[in-house]
């Protein structure tokens, strides 16, 4: 039996990613070790949109340079499946807004998710244990 598709988060990524250049307390340390384990794990699914996130905090909070931005960039294509936002993406976000009451960034990743016909959404920013759409479940890896 092969193992659910799993899409993850920004925040999991940021919890590995920052903690490499910022002190961490036990609490970080046990978060970046889990967000470690869960993103060494094969046929990963990201967003452009997690990628634009993960670049951004990465640039503005680790000061990181263009040149390890691209880095980074790079390994999450080779190493995730990543998803670009399409018009029908969009239109499912809205909707899952709607139905959810998500925030309007968390339906881009829910449809995100949905789209790549993910099956588990590792977030710590949202209601883990939520089932959306009978075959997505919101899981905080942290919990």
């Amino acid at each position: 039996m092969s193992s659910p598709k799993c899409f993850v988060d920004s925040n999991v990524w940021l919890y590995r990613l920052l903690a490499e250049v910022t002190p961490q307390n036990e609490a970080d340390a046990r978060k970046r070790s889990l967000a470690t384990d869960l993103t060494n794990g094969e046929d990963l699914i990201v967003s452009t949109q997690v990628v634009n996130e993960v670049c951004s905090v990465l640039s503005r909070k680790a000061s990181l340079s263009e040149s390890q931005i691209k880095q980074i960039i790079q390994e999450f294509y080779e190493g995730c499946v990543v998803t670009e936002l399409s018009f029908d993406s969009l239109i499912s976000a809205a909707d899952l807004r709607l139905q959810y009451r998500f925030s309007f960034w968390d339906g881009l990743i829910v449809a995100s998710a949905l789209s790549a016909n993910a099956e588990i959404l590792y977030s710590e920013d949202m209601q883990s244990g939520l089932v959306v759409s009978d075959r997505l479940e919101i899981v905080n890896p942290f919990k």
